[in-house]
């Protein structure tokens, strides 16, 4: 049977958590931050060893997500049935409230390559997205979250905007949404689209977490372009999106994301404090886009 917790397995209250990476494991342990909750990368734990029963020991007094960034939804060949079955074994040991991976494919003919790659937004797609995303629900027993990617480049053959196809995938399957409003911002910016516009295309009621991080600014033979690096802080154009996409879903889990140029871990609380602000205005009635 599948379970589809919905919104409130996170502490009853929508909190916001960080993203666990190693260089903060030992303060974590050692200290026990006041943190809602942490996510970790599941491709970090699944060979088990060490890593993993210190992450059951951090289970036992925090909430774990588990976000994963190789199952490959987009893979036409279908899903590696050894990564799901590592996925599976790592979801019952640790028993996270909640499991997402991204909207991408990394996978072809047996081939592993170390990024989320786009797809393109067809009808075909969509079918293939659809099989991968019910196998998985089906394997691991759970509803899932397919996170919205970040974009770098348009495919001409797309002919479904990617807000619709989102919201498609979610009614045919019923998997839930982690909307990552950085890369809502990054992916907006790269096209020239507007990033409300993109918001109110997803349904109000599937979305069940939230992502916020930093991104850069590369220059793209003399235009600049966005990319989603998650190696610096949550940029205020992203903040204040943030705080439209809280008055639309709701205060749902969000998540500080930094995995790269890691800082101290108290910068990372300070990155959840800030949206912990907005999230309990919003619980308040109110509204406050001032997080500094």
């Amino acid at each position: 049977m599948i379970t589809t917790a919905g919104r409130s397995t996170i502490l009853g209250a929508a909190r916001a958590g960080v993203g666990l990476r190693s260089p903060h494991i030992a303060e974590v342990m050692r200290t026990r931050p006041a943190v809602p909750w942490f996510e970790v990368h599941a491709e970090n734990y699944m060979s088990g060893g060490p890593t993993v029963r210190v992450l059951e020991q951090i289970r036992q007094d925090y909430p774990i997500s588990i976000h994963g960034v190789g199952l490959s939804l987009g893979s036409a060949d279908g899903l590696d049935a050894r990564h799901l079955t590592r996925l599976k074994r790592l979801v019952e040991r640790l028993e996270p409230v909640l499991v997402s991976e991204h909207l991408a494919w990394s996978i072809a003919n047996g081939a592993y390559l170390n990024h989320l790659l786009p797809l393109v937004y067809t009808e075909e797609t969509f079918e293939i997205v659809c099989r991968n995303v019910e196998h998985a629900q089906t394997v691991l027993g759970r509803r899932i979250l397919v996170e919205n990617p970040a974009s770098y480049l348009r495919f001409a053959g797309s002919s479904i905007p990617e807000p619709e196809f989102l919201t498609a995938v979610v009614r045919r399957t019923g998997c839930g949404l982690l909307c990552d409003v950085n890369n809502i911002y990054v992916t907006s910016q790269n096209f020239d689209h507007n990033p409300v516009i993109y918001l109110e295309g997803l349904p109000v009621d599937v979305v069940g977490e939230m992502h916020l991080a930093g991104h850069t600014i590369n220059d793209a033979d003399g235009q600049p372009m966005l990319i989603d690096d998650h190696g610096a802080p949550v940029s205020q154009a992203v903040w204040e999106l943030f705080t439209l996409a809280i008055a639309r879903f709701g205060p749902v889990p969000t998540l500080i994301e930094w995995d790269t140029n890691i800082p101290a871990f108290a910068v990372l609380v300070a990155e959840a404090s800030k949206a912990d602000r907005l999230l309990a205005t919003s619980r308040r009635g109110t509204t406050d886009a001032d997080v500094e």
